[in-house]
């Protein structure tokens, strides 16, 4: 008996084994951050949403899953495999209990001009005069939005890639119940008016911008002709010159060695602007993680060298289009500091 036993717990675990995760267990692992264990939204959509799950084909949320959302904090999965996508999405559908649709893929045709006048009176108000999406990134469950839920990004390239023509107009038509979004059907429209608005929501495509590049070195140096010592003093100098306030300033050993083994070759400068920290977190509260701003200065084999982490690399990392305006503006202030310390 307990060998038959073990025999069919063998069996149980391995087919357990090749069949990998469950949905469930997906959706918890990759998704439920953001949308909610049940998915009921957060800084996600809310998935459950009945009019959410009439709306969207599986081909929509495969394209949404793998491309995510450029610039706006939904990641690409691209390390899971598609039958692991599948099973997220038959998950997603067990959330609401309502047929899923089948969207006809051919492409809608209208008055573009017109379509941008009809989005400027309907639609800018929520989603923004360029179709860039609400107000804000909902990073964070406490960031203050002027609506419930963050209106999406029409003018996206994961969003265009994934829905059809048919799909945004029966969006436009139907609302989403339990969001701001309201139906047009019960405006004073007509169905070429709708036609308009989804052409000109589909001419975004030819002005997407590019996001920040993935080919940014993950750090910035300089090569100094000076002594370590004085190398210090130019990067405090100059971090100060830009409204800076030094922190503090240690060996990068410190606290990982014994005083007496600590390296005195290898020296870090913290410093501080509060200002652009409180607008750095407002924008997106990740990037405490590489806070206060830091320039690390070396001497290796006889030659100091100056680095720090690249903000350019970082925009890219966190997905953010609201954060790459001040990437690029503490990329030339890191850019600067450098400069002038290895004068």
């Amino acid at each position: 008996m307990k060998k038959i036993l073990s025999t069919g717990m063998l069996l149980l675990l391995a087919t357990s084994a090749l069949a990998g995760e469950s949905g469930a267990s997906l959706f918890a692992n990759n998704c439920a951050v953001c949308h909610g264990e049940s998915g009921k939204g957060g800084v996600g959509v809310p998935l459950a949403l009945p009019d959410f799950q009439r709306q969207v084909s599986d081909e929509f949320l495969y394209t949404t899953i793998r491309m995510g959302r450029p610039g706006r904090v939904m990641p690409a999965f691209t390390r899971l495999s598609d039958e692991e996508v599948h099973k997220i999405i038959d998950y997603i559908r067990t959330l609401s209990n309502v047929k899923k649709p089948e969207h006809d893929p051919t492409p809608i045709h209208g008055n573009v001009e017109h379509g941008k006048q009809l989005f400027a009176q309907n639609c800018a108000v929520c989603h923004g005069d360029h179709g860039q999406g609400g107000k804000g990134t909902g990073v964070t469950f406490s960031r203050p939005r002027d609506l419930p839920i963050l209106a999406p990004a029409l003018n996206n390239a994961g969003f265009l890639a994934a829905a059809t023509d048919s799909m945004i107009k029966h969006t436009l038509l139907e609302g989403r119940e339990g969001t701001p979004m309201n139906p047009f059907k019960n405006k004073k429209v007509s169905d070429q008016d709708i036609n308009d608005i989804v052409s000109y929501v589909r001419s975004f495509q030819k002005d997407l911008k590019p996001m920040q590049s993935a080919n940014e070195s993950l750090t910035m140096t300089a090569q100094a002709n000076d002594t370590l010592e004085n190398v210090v003093e130019n990067i405090k100098r100059a971090a100060v010159g830009r409204n800076f306030r030094i922190i503090r300033v240690q060996y990068l050993d410190d606290g990982f060695q014994p005083e007496d083994k600590v390296s005195k070759k290898e020296v870090i400068v913290y410093f501080c602007n509060f200002d652009l920290l409180n607008t750095a977190l407002a924008i997106d509260p990740r990037v405490g993680l590489f806070l206060p701003c830091q320039v690390t200065a070396y001497e290796q084999n006889g030659v100091v060298k100056v680095t720090s982490i690249n903000p350019k690399r970082l925009s890219h990392l966190f997905n953010n289009n609201e954060l790459d305006k001040l990437c690029d503006q503490m990329y030339q202030m890191y850019k600067d500091i450098l400069d002038e310390a290895t004068l």
